[in-house]
């Protein structure tokens, strides 16, 4: 994620607001939430990104050998996202592994399942989940209460849900 030169006067400013508290303008909270809200959308968008690029490499994966290729820079690429190999990818590795860049994706997966594995021994009995798509998570704020006075919430509570009705009480025979 690269900055702006506009961002990083706006994220200069927010440090300082937090480092030295005080008075604080408007514009500058502002300048803040627009901050925050850009991040938040720029987070959204590389979870997207990276959901898209997992669901394609499983389809190519389910398509080898014919998509060899494609399925090949797909999982360079996943790799390169700090994606981990599932049993599918080595099992498709091992199947091509007549192709050279087969064999060396082959060895490049193993030394990272081979790392997974070491990790979940070395934490005993703790589970260590498989890295997937991060869940979004919850909108960032760069100042208390600038968020519900933006969104003109004041306060304001969510309506109750209605409740549900009685069942139907049968007649005795």
């Amino acid at each position: 994620m690269a900055f702006g030169a506009e961002e990083l006067r706006v994220l200069r400013r927010a440090l300082a607001l937090a480092l030295h508290p005080g008075r604080t303008s408007a514009e500058d909270v502002q300048d803040c939430l627009r901050l925050a809200e850009s991040l938040d959308e720029a987070i959204h968008e590389a979870v997207r990104l990276r959901a898209f690029l997992l669901a394609d490499l499983d389809r190519y994966r389910a398509a080898l050998p014919g998509s060899a290729a494609g399925y090949f820079a797909l999982l360079e690429e996943a790799l390169g996202a700090a994606y981990r190999p599932v049993p599918d990818d080595l099992a498709a590795l091992r199947a091509l592994r007549g192709n050279p860049r087969a064999a060396a994706l082959l060895e490049r997966c193993r030394a990272l399942a081979e790392q997974d594995v070491r990790a979940r021994f070395a934490q005993g009995a703790r589970r260590v989940p498989a890295p997937a798509v991060p869940p979004a998570r919850t909108r960032l704020l760069a100042l208390s209460g600038g968020a519900a006075h933006r969104s003109g919430d004041d306060g304001k509570q969510p309506p109750k849900p209605a409740p549900k009705p009685a069942p139907a009480e049968r007649p005795d025979p």
